[in-house]
């Protein structure tokens, strides 16, 4: 099984060949336990104001070049959100 910090560089450098599994893992390791699953959609709360969630649909066991890039993007809000506290 892969970690988590190989997963993200797959992710930058292949967001059109991301596992939908592989892609959950890193939203639960960075924003918690998916808010709804068991549906063909999951949904990962953010700590910010605003649209505050990640809704990922598996596409027949791959992820959505879309949404890897809509979490890369919150991943990175995360990091500058770090950075400045």
């Amino acid at each position: 099984m892969k970690d988590t910090h190989k997963i993200l560089e797959q992710m930058r450098r292949e967001p059109g060949s991301v596992r939908f599994a592989d892609l959950c893992k890193v939203c639960k390791a960075h924003f918690g336990k998916p808010r709804q699953h068991g549906t063909s959609h999951v949904l990962f709360k953010t700590p910010w104001p605003g649209d505050p969630r990640i809704n990922l649909q598996s596409d027949k066991g791959k992820a959505k070049a879309c949404q890897v890039r809509q979490v890369l993007l919150a991943l990175d809000k995360l990091e500058r959100m770090r950075d400045e506290h």
